[in-house]
This record gives structure tokens, C-alpha cells and sequence, in this order.
């Protein structure tokens, strides 16, 4: 569904023709590596050495991650549950990176990517879903697309970018919790997952980012287009009734060893949505049938939100994080994951203190929810685009993820991830559910 990157340096992966027991030797590797080689031998962050005063740079990452899950409690299942049967999967993200400086302020960026593979239960049945590297739609194949084609300008404290991209390269990023290929895999601890930003199945979309950079602060903005139909990847081009406003004010405080960043987020989408109410009204006058959104889709409909951004630099090697967000209710979750409210915290740790220091060690906790008008949609059995056992009997979707990254050699890195999740899909009736994760990452 989406992958997290950074501009000009891609995240996301799906299918490795490798055996899940493969995957997971590929990934202790890091562990089998002597201690002190990181320590010692000062490795650059890419296999292989990109200096910074070349006016063409070519670079490229390959992420890949394996997942699994035991069979686990159903009382039943719908279309687009998790299969509570044992399952694995293995998801591929290859992504090659050219940037080009035209000027000391201008530059041009390309990014052409391959995604393919596949997520656990085809990416449904968990709001929250377990690797963000998935892309949600099976039919896209894994041929290689254009993910980014952007050209940034920079003027003095004003710098704009505008292109193909993701929305997610400059709102709502956040140095602990924001890069899917070394850090955490879940979609809603990855991202805020409240935010239904502008983008399309892969997860880019077409715009402009304007910002207005200070010492102390920055205030970001910027215009998207909006996908067709939800989750859709197609984009509409027509602004006059689909596009998306997005705005960030980003304070930097503190002191210079432990600083405090604090980013306020707000976004309003105007796109085709449907109406859980009119799907499945609170007092129906006829007797109730399994509602469909799509019936009740209307151009023009605004789904705004909100989101604070919290990090904070405790040590030299210790950071910690919160995110919270809520969206409007009554309209169908369109974008990004079917979540109306979140709330997250979250700390990793560099290994310096185990003579790792390149290796990180993470840990998360995200409940998820939705609002009432989606859940008696999905309760009298409809379906999300990721959602939809069928029925519902509702409890907030609890999340903790926990992952150990460790540095190979240069730009190569293992890690491991266990995710434990309470009331998939925002059911009491299924799960628990814990999913094991093997990640193996190239910078190169």
C-alpha cells in the first residue's frame, strides 16, 4: 500500500523468491558479525561512496522484508479479514536514485522503483498494517514505475519543490519513527495514522511544497492531487474538485545536545467520498443489507485533520517520540489506512553502549481507532479498503512493535521485528495476533 522514503531515497518492499527460513538466516547475519567491526572501521552510510560535490549522483536501495504469523483466535471472518491461519509472506522494493544539481540552488531528482511481492493476507484485515513496504494492490506487478520526478529550488530561507512525490518526504516526518527501511515497519507507527495524506496506491502523487526555513522554526505548505476512488491509482487533475491542502509549523527547541522538535500538522481533502452515514444510517427505515460506500460517493466532500509531532533528544544515543491525530468522521477513510483517531509513543537507542554503534534498537505503542458512524458501517458488514470481518464487536486497535537493526558492512543491515497486535481490524472477536518480522536492507 505505501512505503515510506525519503526524498530522493526510497523505501518499500514485497516478494523475495527465498524461503521465510532464508530470509530469517540473511537477517541474523548482523548478529554473527564481530562487535568491534563497527566500532573500528568507520563505515560510510552506502556501499559504495557518493560524494557530495558531484553534480550527478546515482544511488539505490533494496529493502526486503519477510513476515510471519501463527495461527491465532477468529470467532469469524469476512472478505478482508487477517487470515487467522498460519501465514507468510515476503514483500521487494528496489529503487534506483539520480539527482542532478543544475545550479547551486537547483537541482532535479529521479526515482524509478520496482515493488513486488506480497503482504500478509494481501494487507487487510489490520488498520495498523505490519509492513508499510506493501503494496496493497496485487494487479500493479512488480514492472518498474516512475516513483519521484522532482525539481527542488532553494532561496534564501524559501525552498520549493515541486514534482512527482510523496507527501510524506516533508509532513509529519519524524527522525525516530519515519523511515520503514531501518526503523519501524508498522504503517501506523511509521506514520501518523490519522493522516490520510494525498497519494495514490504506491503511495506518491503529484504537487508542490513550498517552505520558509528559520533558526528556530519552518512553516511548510503544499497542494496534492487526490486519488480518483479511495486507495485508487489513479490521480484526478481536475483541482477544482479534488486536491489537497496540507500545512506544518515545525518548532525546534532546547538545548543542542537534547533538543525538543514539535511539528503541528493540519490537512484538508477534497475528493469523491463516500458517507458512512448514508451507508449505513444509525435508524434505518428498511431492514438492514450489507452497506456499500461506494454507492454513496459525492465529489466535492472535505475530509480534514489534524496531528501534533513530538521528539525529543534525551542522550547522546537515546531518542523518544509521540504522535498524535484525529480526522473528520462521517466520511470514508480515502487515502491512506482506515483509522478516524491515533495516538503513539515510541524510543529507539543507538549500540554504543554494546560497542554496536551503528546497530539500533527500537521500541512502539499505537492504539488506533475509529469513529462510530465506521464502525456500525463495518458491524452491519461493509467494506473498507482494507477492512471488513463481516461484523464487528469493537475494541481499539493496540499495537507494540519492537525491532533490532544491526549494521553488516557499509550499507548493509539485518533486522528482526516483532509486532503484537490486540483487536485486529478493531475486533474483540479476533485475535490477538503476533507477527515476526526479518528485514534485509542495501544502501547503495
Amino acid at each position: 500500500m505505501r512505503r515510506r522514503a525519503c526524498l530522493l531515497r526510497t523505501l518499500r518492499p514485497r516478494t523475495l523468491r527465498s524461503s521465510f527460513a532464508i530470509s530469517l538466516v540473511t537477517g541474523l547475519l548482523g548478529w554473527l558479525a564481530p562487535p568491534l567491526c563497527a566500532q573500528n572501521l568507520p563505515a560510510p552510510p552506502t556501499v559504495f561512496p557518493h560524494p557530495d560535490d558531484e553534480p550527478v549522483t546515482i544511488s539505490g536501495q533494496v529493502n526486503v522484508i519477510s513476515q510471519w504469523h501463527p495461527d491465532f483466535r477468529a470467532l469469524y471472518s469476512g472478505d478482508n479479514s487477517l487470515r487467522n491461519q498460519e501465514e507468510r509472506a515476503t514483500s521487494r522494493v528496489l529503487t534506483i536514485s539520480t539527482r542532478v544539481r543544475l545550479s547551486r540552488t537547483t537541482e532535479v531528482g529521479v526515482d524509478v522503483e520496482s515493488a513486488g511481492g506480497s503482504g500478509l493476507s494481501e494487507a487487510l484485515g489490520v488498520a495498523g498494517f505490519t509492513n508499510l513496504d506493501v503494496v496493497r494492490n496485487p494487479t500493479l506487478g512488480s514492472n518498474p514505475y516512475l516513483a519521484r520526478l522532482i525539481v527542488h529550488h532553494t532561496r534564501g530561507p524559501l525552498d520549493v519543490t515541486v514534482g512527482k512525490l510523496s507527501t510524506v518526504d516533508f509532513f509529519d516526518r519524524n527522525s525516530v519513527g519515519s523511515d520503514s527501511h531501518l526503523q519501524f515497519m508498522n504503517w501506523s507507527v511509521a506514520n501518523n495514522g490519522a493522516y490520510d495524506y494525498a497519494a495514490d496506491t504506491r503511495g506518491y502523487t503529484f504537487g508542490a511544497v513550498a517552505q520558509y526555513r528559520r533558526p528556530s522554526f519552518t512553516l511548510r505548505a503544499g497542494e496534492m492531487l487526490m486519488p480518483t476512488v479511495a486507495n485508487g491509482i489513479t490521480l484526478d487533475w481536475r483541482l477544482s474538485r479534488a486536491r489537497a491542502e496540507n500545512v506544518e509549523l515545525e518548532l525546534r527547541r532546547g538545548r543542542s545536545l537534547t533538543p525538543t522538535t514539535i511539528r503541528l500538522l493540519g490537512f484538508l481533502n477534497h475528493a469523491n467520498m463516500g458517507d458512512y452515514r448514508l451507508a449505513a444510517p444509525p435508524h434505518p427505515t428498511a431492514p438492514a443489507s450489507r452497506p456499500v460506500i461506494e454507492s454513496t460517493r459525492e465529489q466535492g466532500r472535505l475530509k480534514y485533520g489534524v496531528g501534533i509531532n513530538l521528539e525529543h533528544q534525551f542522550a547522546a544515543s537515546a531518542r523518544g517520540y509521540a504522535r498524535w491525530g484525529v480526522n473528520e468522521p462521517h466520511y470514508e477513510s480515502f487515502a491512506y489506512t482506515e483509522v478516524n483517531d491515533s495516538v503513539a509513543v515510541g524510543a529507539d537507542s543507538r549500540g554504543e553502549r554494546w560497542r554496536r554503534k551503528y546497530d539500533r534498537l527500537g521500541i512502539a505503542l499505537v492504539s488506533n481507532g475509529i469513529s462510530a458512524d465506521h464502525q456500525r458501517y463495518l458491524a452491519q458488514g461493509g467494506l473498507g479498503f482494507l477492512l471488513g470481518d463481516g461484523a464487528l464487536t469493537y475494541g481499539r486497535e493496540q499495537i507494540v512493535e519492537s525491532y533490532y537493526t544491526a549494521h553488516v558492512w557499509r550499507g548493509v543491515s539485518g533486522a528482526l521485528d516483532l509486532q503484537r497486535i490486540a483487536h485486529p481490524g478493531y475486533n474483540r472477536d479476533r485475535g490477538p495476533v503476533s507477527v515476526l518480522s526479518v528485514r534485509l536492507h542495501l544502501d547503495l
